[in-house]
């Protein structure tokens, strides 16, 4: 099996069984010069720098590789939590570095979906949206005057 790869912190559709331990990969390169004198023509006109788009993706694939080495040599099936950092060696040198975390994993099982022919009873009253509601002796009415002889502030001067 090929180990798989995750930004995620789990790995969907798979159960995680172990977690193994943090693997990582880097690179550090260093720009060519005539790559570079053409780079900072580039940068006057504007545009892609393509040269450095390449020597990134190369530098990303290679550090992937020696993490996916890492990982295979604790007999992982795939690096989640997969995350990339950069940082500046020396002039002109900079290094990429990739880490996650090695575990072991295995397919879930597919659970059936079952869906009810019983649709859930309905708590209709009968009513329309326009009839006023008949109230019930468990519902208090909004009419009925209070049986103390504390004075009341209706709003509306009744």
């Amino acid at each position: 099996m090929t180990v798989q790869l995750s930004n995620l912190e789990h790995l969907p559709n798979y159960q995680i069984t172990e977690r193994l331990d943090v693997v990582y990969g880097s690179t550090v390169r260093s720009k060519h010069v005539g790559k570079d004198l053409f780079a900072g023509l580039k940068n006057i006109v504007g545009g892609e720098l393509t040269a450095y788009t390449e020597l990134l993706e190369e530098s990303r694939q290679e550090a992937i590789d020696r993490m996916i080495v890492k990982a295979e040599a604790l007999g992982a099936d795939a690096v989640v939590g997969l995350r990339f950092s950069t940082s500046s060696i020396a002039q002109g040198a900079s290094e990429l570095f990739v880490y996650g975390t090695a575990v072991k994993a295995v397919p879930m099982q597919q659970q059936p979906i079952y869906q009810s022919s019983n649709q859930p009873p309905s708590h209709h009253s009968g009513h329309s949206q326009y009839e006023e509601p008949v109230p019930s002796a468990a519902q208090p009415s909004t009419t009925a005057q209070a049986n103390d002889d504390l004075p009341r502030f209706n709003p509306f001067g009744e």
